[in-house]
């Protein structure tokens, strides 16, 4: 019997958003300016060496679904999802409880920190704390064929817009 092709799932985290401000509710921030060009370019960058989501979740919050959109806008993935559970304090491991849809290759989740890195961190048996995703940065895991555990997955590539960026830059 053959082996089902690995998984792959891929954490996302949102571009650079307005700073906080007391007049303002932490939830409503959106990306700056600086934040949607810097997200666009990582994300032309990861389409440009051929990788492409089946799937696309998000965080409802504006600053996380609009870089959802820009990663849809860019080619990395079809059509947008929102679950509450990528939000600020959810539990992004409720989206993997239940097992992997089974067509459904590479999966994109779109979020916030720390709930994204401990989420890695507990895929691939680390202490909470130890991964941090900085803002539009990719964390890539490889994940097994039965449901997510703890301790069942390996970090593929952990990366930042500075790491992404650099290669555009210098043509490689």
């Amino acid at each position: 019997m053959a082996l089902p092709p690995p998984r792959e799932l891929w954490l996302l985290r949102h571009g650079i958003a307005e700073e906080r401000r007391p007049d303002q509710e932490d939830a409503a921030r959106v990306l700056t300016s600086a934040g949607r060009r810097r997200t666009a370019a990582v994300l032309e960058r990861l389409v440009a060496a051929g990788l492409q989501a089946d799937r696309l979740i998000s965080s409802p919050l504006p600053r996380a679904r609009q870089t959802a959109e820009l990663a849809i806008q860019a080619g990395l993935a079809g059509r947008l999802e929102l679950a509450e559970a990528l939000a600020p304090g959810g539990d992004p491991r409720s989206l993997l409880a239940h097992g992997w849809p089974a067509p459904i290759r590479r999966l994109l989740l779109v979020g916030h920190e720390p709930e994204l890195g401990d989420l890695a961190a507990w895929l691939i048996g680390a202490p909470a704390a130890a991964i941090r995703l900085r803002k539009a940065g990719l964390a890539v895991l490889r994940l097994p064929p039965a449901a997510p555990a703890p301790a069942s997955a390996s970090l593929r590539l952990l990366l930042t817009p500075r790491q992404l960026l650099a290669g555009a830059r210098s043509g490689g």
